[in-house]
């Protein structure tokens, strides 16, 4: 579990798992290259962080352009000279709504970040593992990429989709000795579920929570805290041998 003089890269970087994540790697010494799409919480991310410019890279891209997610990749490399663990994070859970309803639209912009934006960061990180010869990729799914959901059809697609990349990225890396895995985080209380709650029901977001809770062995939401453990576990030495797994974050989900 020691990061130290290491390069992470995560996409994303400015969410609930994102932000948590980059604070956890940079305890452990970790140099980060942190990438999202709002100037004001990557400046805001600065100041939690307070690391020396030495240490750490913040970049504007939008991961749905595969130019952008080619930029952050070069300047990474620009500043750090390597990769050694990508977070490939960068999601969205898009509108709430049957499938008879959905605007092409919607479903166009949930497609491009959760599927192009995973794609498009392992087309440009991996050939850097591969020259070192090492390396760990840790894409964000979903239990959603597990199981069906009414009224997130094309969040529940697009998670199904990040765990097929995610097994053939590993076939195809595995000759080079890097690892390419995934979490399926079950609902994490971050703001993104207090985004689904309010679009599932704006007038009783509270009542979404307490059902989805219901539905958890444990009968609660899983903290960031929950997720990065596993994260951190996969991006060091202790997972070597680990690579095209699936890991439920679910607090029981998976075991009904």
């Amino acid at each position: 579990m020691n990061f130290e003089n290491k390069v992470i890269l995560i996409t994303g970087a400015t969410g609930g798992i994102g932000s948590c994540a980059a604070k956890a790697f940079a305890k452990k010494g970790a140099k980060l290259s942190l990438t999202g799409t709002n100037p004001d919480k990557l400046n805001k991310l600065k100041e939690e962080l307070n690391l020396s410019d030495d240490m750490v890279l913040f970049l504007r891209a939008d991961v749905r352009d595969e130019s952008q997610v080619k930029y952050y990749v070069d300047e990474t490399m620009k500043k750090f000279g390597t990769i050694d663990v990508f977070l490939n994070n960068a999601g969205t859970e898009g509108d709430i709504g049957p499938i008879i309803n959905t605007e092409e639209e919607s479903l166009d912009f949930v497609i491009d970040v959760n599927i192009k934006g995973v794609y498009f960061g392992l087309k440009h990180v991996l050939p850097i593992m591969y020259n070192n010869k090492q390396g760990s990729v840790i894409n964000t799914a979903s239990v959603a990429g597990l199981m069906g959901s009414p009224g997130m059809a094309p969040y529940i697609a697009s998670k199904h989709a990040v765990l097929g990349i995610t097994k053939t990225a590993a076939l195809e890396s595995a000759s080079s000795n890097v690892r390419v895995n995934a979490i399926c985080p079950g609902p994490v209380d971050n703001n993104m579920m207090r985004q689904i709650e309010a679009k599932a029901s704006p007038d009783a977001p509270d009542a979404v929570k307490d059902n989805f809770s219901n539905d958890i062995p444990f009968g609660k939401y899983a903290t960031n805290e929950d997720v990065i453990n596993t994260i951190l576990f996969l991006a060091s030495d202790l997972s070597s041998y680990l690579t095209g797994t699936m890991h439920r974050i679910d607090g029981g989900m998976g075991a009904k």
